[in-house]
This record gives structure tokens, C-alpha cells and sequence, in this order.
């Protein structure tokens, strides 16, 4: 039983709806809007359903006349005649108003009467009734089985005797194009060369062996002899004398032996910055750019060689003559197939968007998203009327360009600096949590963060919840002084601008990060920057740890640091996070990733998929992109840079 089922131009004007289920009238209204804000609007069309709480949405787009058709069911429920039922019902609508839509255009749509109640409950009978209507599977009857074709003489066995299909198999299998004649000819020719060493068989013995019999003998005589030759040759000679394994140390010169001096889980730093001690260096090696303008988050850039537009061959209806050389014909043809005067059809398209396809496979966007972005701009172009002096593979191009911009531009924008300022308001310190994988660059890309906050004037403290892998500790120690060696205290009125926040290793993550973020309010930090050890998204006990984390602490944001290297695995990533994240917290609403930190974006030239599949999967914005290795190397993403990179040839 269909829940609704409603008809709406793409301009929000709903023109006829249909309510199955007895309730208030707005009761489809939360699921359409869903819909248009987590589908039409972020140009996510690939599949053809969507799924909200507990309801299933399919629905249909008519581009020429910019009408969207979509039916709500339960999601428990199997409805087989829904797909039959929406292409009836888009189909019977068009046909009835086409007239109005043509003609009048939008003022057919603000001012027109649409009454397709008794039609859609017509469609919807027959929809119903041929579901149900389903032949019956007719069991085979024993005349018509093979088994009744054998005669009882075909199934009666005698020893030495194989059966004749299956002599007939090995037949086919050994020789290609061998008759039957050729065969028995051939058999004494082969037997030949072996008449030496094997004496002829006696005639009595020669019936009573069948063809493959003798064809089975000759290979095992031929295989003995084989054997017999390669024993011979295949003795190996003794084993050597094998020299001493293992590897001695090596021992430094200026190393110490004594590993209890690398020792540094039980020295804590909290606040002290005694322990901590300022560097003297030069500044350039960290900041790189020294006439950038200090606190500034500027945008990605990427500068694209002007390209000349590729220039398409008019393809010709072999069945329709050429025009002559020359004359106007020719000139008059190439116009009429730039001019729009069609509306566009799947197989239009289907050529250009499997070149599309390709491409952005090969620019690093993961194969399942590839397709299910090509096949969006299909259904968004399927059926519209092209422009003119526009031609399929001009028009399919910028419609996709369109469609990966409003991807990589997300829906809800997060500026970390107002939420910062937001929280100074309520006393407390804003946290943010970082999470990812093992070596995309956490620890590195939580510095550059800092460094920025720093420069815009908010203290920061970092709390070391990676307690597992080696050093963790160590390089966090590390940029805590050279940041502090950038901004020292007596640049920001004897106040320390950042500190590192630590226990050892070994320690709960989660406990530590309720201390630090204790601390913080205590001591008037206006960031708390968590840093977690890098975990698979296939180790549940990590991922449970995380949950745990972030269920406890209720941080402000969830950043997941991801390379701009990975393909497919970015996808895996992260739907695996956010369903661990699902999966093991303790909370009602479970809390999710909120953004991306996308690293190593220096060293991958144009092919800039990675931040397509990243964005399309999570609808999550990508915050900062990592572009170096140095402080200053932390950009803002720019979605027209990134999509210019992308469609780059």
C-alpha cells in the first residue's frame, strides 16, 4: 500500500498529490523535503530510491517539462509494480497536460487545474492487478525430459567398455576438427613408432581395446619415457655450505646503548612549560611564505593550461546521401546538427558518458561513484532540449561540471572561527577530535591547525590521546616547542599560546581527553585539539575505543584526516567510521563525522578524485586541505579549482 504519491515542478510548485495512508496532509512533506535536500540539490540522482526513517522514496525526473514524480511506501514492505507504476503515471500525466505545459509554460503550471485522481487510481489497479497476475511454473513431464529418450540398450554397460558419451566428450576435448574417420585413420600412424619396443598385439587383443584405450597407452608409454630422461638431468647438485646467519648491530658513535634514556612515557608536561623548552631556528624553514598575511586561510588554487576546445565529427545516417562538396548542403547540415531542434535520448549519451566515466576513474574517483554520478547527469539531462549551437558532449561535460561543484560545496559550511568565538561566549573551550587512519598525517595537520588558531589570537591545547604508537608523544612534544618558539609569550603578553596536554602511553584516550578538556576550562584554553592513534576501520576494539571517545567527551567537531592519494579505499573509510561510530556508541543519536581534513594534496598533480568520492559519500565538507610540510601549507578548498583539475584532459 502506497503511503503518497505527488507530482511537483522543479521549482516547488506541487501540482497533484495522492495520500494512501490516513493522516495529516503534511505527513509526506518531511520525507519530500528530505529528498530534494539530500538528492535533487546535491546532484546525487544515481539511484532512483532514497530511504528516510521509515519510509522508501522512488522517484522520477521529466526534464523537458521539469516535473519530479515521487511515490513514499514502508520500507518493509516489497512492492513490485512501484517502477511500473511511476512510468505509467509520468507517461499518462504528460500525454493528459502536455498542451498546457507547451503552450502556457509556467503560467500553465501557477494557474492550471490538474485533476488526475480517477486516472492515477486506474493506473494504480492495473499496476496492482499484473503484479499478482504471475505464471504458473508448469512442472516438466516425463516425455518431455531427456531421460525418456534413452532406449535400455543406451544404458546397459559391459566391463572394458566406457559409455559412448563420454568417449564422445574426450573427443571433442582432445581434437578440434577431427572426424570420426580421420580418427581411425590416424590411430595405427600414431601406434607406429612405438612398434620397436612394443610388439604388435595379437588380433584378439587388438578388438578388444577401443580407440581411446590405445590412444591412453601410447601417452602413459610417452610420459614413462619422459620421466625416465629427466631423472637423469634433474639431480641436483649438493647444497653449500651455508655461511652464518643473522645480522650483528650497528653501533653509532655518537648513540647511546642504554634505551632507558629514550624513555620519555612518565615526564609530563601539563601546563609546566619548564619541560618544554623554546628553539632558536630559522623561521622560514617552518612558515615557508613570509609575506602571506598572518591568520589567513587562503583558498586551494590550481592554474590550468587554457585547453582548445576539441572539435567533434558531425556524424552522418549512413542511410541518408551526402551532400555535394562544396554546396550549401553541407553548410546547412553542419547547422542543423549544432541547433538544437531535439530533445535528448539515452543513447545520445550513452557514449560520452562512458568517456566520462573512464576519465574520472583514471583522475582517482572511485569506480562505484563514478557510476553513480554519470548516471545522475544522465537523469538529469535525459529527455531536455539541447541549446543552441550546442553540442552532446559540450552539454553532458558542463553538466557535469555542475553537478561535481554542488557536490564538493556543502550543505551546512563550517567556519571554525565562529564557532570558536561562540564558545569564548559560553567560558568554555571549543574541541575538536581528530580520527583516521595510520599515517595520513594526523598529528602534522593538527599542528598547521594550531598554528593558524594561534595566529588568530586563540590559545590552544593539545591533548596526546594516542597512546599506542611509539613517539606519538615525542612529536607532539616536538611542535609544541617550535610552535611556541614562533609565538612566544612575550609576543601575546607573557601568555602561553599553546601547551601540550599529556599521560604516558598505555593510558585510556578517553579519560585522558576528559582531563584535558577539565584542564582547559580550569585554565582559560579556548581550543582543545584531540589527537587519537591511528586505527583500520576494520579493528572493532580501536573502533569501539573511538566511540567510547567521542560518546564521553561530546566533542564540538569530528574531523576525519584522509590522504588525497587513496581511490576506492577513501569510500571504504569512511562508511565504515561512520557506521563504527553508529555501531558502538552509547548515545541515542550516535555522533558522526562532522568533516574532512584532506592531506598529501601536493603530491598528486590533477587527479583529485579522492575529494569527490570523500565529499559524495559523507555529504560532509572537506575543512582544510594539507597542501606541504610546512605550518603555513594549510588551505581552505575551493570546489571550481578542484573540479577545473578534475575535468582537466
Amino acid at each position: 500500500m502506497l503511503d503518497f504519491f505527488t507530482i511537483f515542478s522543479k521549482g516547488g510548485l506541487v501540482l497533484w498529490c495522492f495520500q494512501g495512508v490516513r493522516g495529516p496532509a503534511a505527513a509526506c512533506t518531511a520525507p519530500v523535503n528530505a529528498l530534494i535536500r539530500s538528492v535533487l540539490l546535491q546532484e546525487r540522482g544515481g539511484n532512483s530510491s532514497f530511504n528516510h526513517e521509515a519510509l522508501t522514496l522512488k522517484y522520477k525526473l521529466d526534464n523537458q517539462f521539469e516535473l519530479v514524480f515521487v511515490v513514499g511506501f514502508q520500507k518493509i514492505l516489497t512492492l513490485t509494480y512501484v517502477d511500473k507504476l511511476i512510468d505509467d503515471v509520468h507517461k499518462e500525466f504528460r500525454d493528459k497536460y502536455r498542451n498546457e505545459f507547451q503552450q502556457k509554460g509556467t503560467l500553465g503550471i501557477l494557474n492550471g487545474t490538474f485533476d488526475f485522481k480517477e486516472d492515477f487510481l486506474h493506473l494504480l489497479r492495473e499496476a496492482e492487478e499484473s503484479s499478482k497476475i504471475r505464471a504458473p511454473t508448469a512442472m516438466k513431464t516425463f516425455e518431455q525430459s531427456v531421460k525418456s529418450q534413452k532406449t535400455v540398450k543406451s544404458m546397459i554397460e559391459t566391463r572394458g567398455e566406457k559409455p559412448k558419451e563420454k568417449v564422445k566428450n574426450k573427443k571433442n576435448k582432445g581434437s578440434k576438427k577431427e572426424a570420426s574417420g580421420t580418427e581411425a585413420a590416424t590411430v595405427p600412424s600414431k601406434a607406429a613408432p612405438d612398434a620397436k619396443q612394443n610388439p604388435p598385439a595379437a588380433p584378439g587383443d587388438r578388438e578388444e581395446l577401443t580407440k581411446d584405450e590405445i590412444l591412453q597407452k601410447n601417452r602413459e608409454e610417452f610420459f614413462k619415457k619422459r620421466l625416465k630422461g629427466g631423472e637423469k638431468s634433474n639431480k641436483s647438485p649438493k647444497p653449500e655450505t651455508q655461511k652464518e646467519k643473522g645480522k650483528k648491530p650497528r653501533v653509532w658513535e655518537l648513540g647511546n646503548s642504554n634505551a632507558k634514556v629514550l624513555d620519555y612515557s612518565n615526564s609530563t608536561t601539563n601546563g609546566n612549560t619548564d619541560t618544554c623548552p623554546t628553539e632558536e631556528y630559522d623561521p622560514d624553514v617552518a612558515l615557508g611564505d613570509r609575506d602571506r598575511e598572518p591568520g589567513r586561510l587562503y583558498d586551494l588554487e590550481y592554474e590550468s593550461d587554457e585547453e582548445e576546445p576539441e572539435e567533434e565529427k558531425v556524424i552522418q545516417n549512413p542511410s541518408q546521401p551526402r551532400a555535394k562538396k562544396g554546396g550549401l548542403g553541407g553548410m546547412f547540415g553542419m547547422l542543423k546538427g549544432l541547433v538544437g531542434s531535439k530533445s535528448l535520448t539515452r543513447e545520445d549519451m550513452d557514449s560520452v558518458l562512458e568517456k566520462m566515466k573512464d576519465h574520472l576513474i583514471a583522475k582517482n574517483v572511485a569506480a562505484d561513484i563514478a557510476v553513480q554520478l554519470c548516471e545522475s547527469v544522465a537523469k538529469k539531462l535525459e529527455g531536455k532540449v539541447m541549446g543552441t549551437f550546442t553540442t552532446v558532449t559540450s552539454t553532458v561535460k558542463q553538466a557535469l561540471q555542475e553537478s561535481l561543484v554542488q557536490i564538493l560545496q556543502p550543505q551546512r559550511r563550517v567556519d571554525m572561527l565562529r564557532d570558536v568565538m561562540e564558545a569564548q561566549r559560553h567560558r568554555r573551550p571549543y574541541v575538536v577530535t581528530f580520527c583516521g587512519v595510520n599515517g595520513v598525517g594526523k598529528s602534522t595537520n593538527l599542528a598547521k591547525i594550531s598554528f593558524w588558531l594561534i595566529e588568530n589570537g586563540f590559545s590552544v591545547l593539545i591533548a596526546a590521546c594516542d597512546t599506542f604508537r611509539a613517539g606519538a608523544v615525542e612529536q607532539l612534544r616536538t611542535h609544541t616547542r617550535r610552535l611556541n618558539a614562533l609565538h612566544p609569550p612575550e609576543s601575546h603578553g607573557g601568555r602561553t599560546m599553546v601547551q601540550l596536554y599529556e599521560k604516558g602511553y598505555g593510558k585510556d584516550a578517553a579519560g585522558i581527553a576528559m582531563e584535558a578538556i577539565l584542564y582547559a576550562r580550569n585554565q582559560g584554553f579556548d581550543v582543545v585539539l584531540v589527537d587519537t592513534a591511528g586505527r583500520m576501520q576494520d579493528n572493532a576494539p580501536l573502533m569501539t575505543a573511538l566511540a567510547k571517545l567521542i560518546a564521553v567527551n561530546t566533542p564540538d567537531l569530528v574531523l576525519f584526516v584522509g590522504e588525497a592519494l587513496v581511490g576506492n579505499e577513501a569510500v571504504d573509510q569512511l562508511v565504515k567510521f561512520n557506521k563504527a561510530l553508529a555501531d558502538h556508541s552509547m548515545a541515542q543519536t550516535p555522533r558522526l563525522i562532522d568533516g574532512i581534513v584532506l592531506t598529501k594534496f601536493d603530491t598528486i598533480d590533477d587527479k583529485v578524485g579522492a575529494a569527490i568520492s570523500m565529499t559524495y559519500i559523507t555529504s560532509k565538507p572537506i575543512v582544510f586541505v594539507g597542501t606541504g610540510q610546512t605550518y603555513c601549507d594549510l588551505r581552505s578548498l575551493n570546489a571550481k579549482a578542484v573540479v577545473t583539475a578534475l575535468m582537466k584532459a
